[in-house]
């Protein structure tokens, strides 16, 4: 590769690849299907989408690598300094049919913006992953979190309760006083510092993206033939209402796709296809709905 960005690039389209064949593996008889598109301005990307699976319902695996002027509404908005940008990365969200099983969602990014003479003028790697159940399962959760530690705890011991309490801080529904689900880790603007070098923190996001397939498939595996009714089903609506609610009125990555001329398609893939808004709805006192809504509301360490 020619530089660290064409690394970073190569790496989520093979990470694309690897993810839809995981998941694909998982599921009965239905498959990706793969759309590719360009951006007006700069750049394109490939977009991949699952729906009406035996154990998904609705899921996009997307990579794109966009590049452009940097509008006003881009600094006035985002505020970001710089003439050009470029960014390169992978999203995914994947919603299952089983109310058991729960949604997932994780991306890896790398941002650069550089001046009118091509120089670099500011870069820097994001990303995370986290996990949304609609009945929580104490094991899962462990599972989900304590792979994600072991491929921060190889970087540094200090990545994953620091990025822990930022994703819990972040997928948080402040309107509604709760925590969109019970995380996993998030971090934005990660540069080189004095401990760690760019590369170093270019080759710790890579990892994490590296990490999904393992830290999410076993718990599907566990989970997919789990009876359940339609009430259960009822929940999983309701619940998916509060992950519409996040992602339209607090998730920046919308709001950057959006307002960089993104593919409106591709951003919204992650909204799941079945919805439900009940007025003032609280579940029954000592019910597993219950005991969801209050590790929501009170954020808990599931790893040491």
């Amino acid at each position: 590769m020619n530089s660290l960005k064409d690394r970073f690039e190569h790496h989520i389209q093979h990470l694309q690849n690897t993810i839809c064949t995981a998941l694909e593996n998982v599921e009965v008889n239905t498959t990706f299907q793969e759309d590719e598109w360009e951006r007006e301005g700069g750049g394109g990307g490939r977009t991949r989408v699952i729906e009406n699976g035996k154990v998904f319902e609705k899921g996009g695996v997307n990579v794109s690598t966009v590049h452009g002027p940097v509008t006003d509404t881009m600094k006035q908005t985002l505020g970001i300094k710089g003439d050009f940008f470029f960014a390169t990365g992978i999203s995914l969200v994947i919603h299952p049919q089983n109310p058991f099983v729960p949604t997932v969602h994780a991306n890896i990014r790398h941002f650069e913006l550089t001046d009118k003479d091509g120089h670099m003028v500011d870069a820097w790697f994001g990303g995370g992953m986290d996990l949304t159940p609609y009945y929580l399962f104490d094991e899962d959760a462990v599972h989900f979190h304590q792979t994600i530690k072991t491929v921060c705890d190889r970087f540094d011991p200090s990545f994953y309760p620091r990025f822990k309490k930022d994703c819990d801080t972040y997928f948080f529904n402040a309107h509604r006083g709760e925590a969109r689900g019970i995380g996993g880790i998030f971090f934005d603007h990660i540069r080189a510092t004095d401990e760690h070098s760019f590369e170093t923190m270019a080759d710790f996001t890579m990892a994490i993206g590296s990490a999904f397939v393992s830290a999410y498939v076993p718990i599907v595996q566990r989970r997919k033939h789990h009876d359940y009714e339609g009430k259960h089903r009822w929940w999983q609506e309701v619940r998916r209402g509060r992950y519409v609610e996040f992602n339209l009125i607090h998730d920046r990555g919308t709001l950057f796709g959006l307002k960089t001329n993104g593919r409106t398609e591709s951003i919204l893939m992650s909204l799941p296809p079945r919805v439900r808004w009940v007025y003032d709805f609280h579940p029954e006192k000592g019910s597993a709905e219950a005991k969801l809504i209050f590790n929501l509301e009170n954020p808990r360490d599931w790893v040491s």
